[in-house]
């Protein structure tokens, strides 16, 4: 059952966001890469939110902080968005961070998870074709140490978000993964 809501959430999620990438790279003057200035795609980002949610100003000051608490979890227990899958650290051929962000210039201003610190380590270790298996062996319990500490954190903080929902809210967030 858990398999079927994370092959539900995460294409919901992934629309969510290419949605938002398609937005961004339509914004002008934007800069390097199509990137643009992170506080104008922050501030683009949640007024689609709020927006979609349909929420006052009122209600957004108490919605906004519990859902950037939710993302924060979301992207923390993901780790780089599936490691070393896609050619090397961060995903997708990446440098060591978000996604390979940190290899563009270090334009990524957030503090590296502890699920993404886990994973980097595990990497490393990995990369070591000599590495002893009791030192595979520890990485690779601290990477699920880390996965379901951020797992639980997530939950959480999608509890506390949906405590101040309407039924329309939770289930606007839950087609864009932001909820299960």
């Amino acid at each position: 059952m858990l398999n079927r809501k994370w092959l539900l959430a995460v294409p919901a999620g992934a629309l969510l966001v290419f949605s938002l990438a398609q937005a961004q790279d339509a914004q002008p003057g934007q800069g390097r890469g199509g990137r643009g200035d992170p506080a104008q795609r922050r501030q683009a980002m949640e007024t689609r939110m709020k927006e979609q949610l349909g929420t006052t100003d009122d209600e957004w000051k108490v919605l906004q902080p519990k859902l950037e608490k939710v993302m924060t979890a979301r992207r923390d227990s993901f780790g780089g968005f599936g490691g070393g899958m896609f050619g090397g650290r961060g995903g997708r051929g990446g440098g060591g961070g978000r996604g390979g962000d940190q290899a563009q210039g270090g334009q990524n201003d957030r503090p590296e998870s502890k699920v993404m610190k886990a994973q980097n380590e595990l990497n490393t270790t990995l990369e070591n074709k000599s590495a002893a298996a009791d030192d595979i062996k520890a990485k690779l319990k601290a990477y699920r140490d880390a996965r379901e500490k951020a797992r639980a954190e997530l939950q959480a903080a999608q509890k506390e978000l949906k405590e101040v929902c309407s039924v329309r809210q939770e289930a606007v967030l839950v087609m864009t993964g932001m909820l299960e």
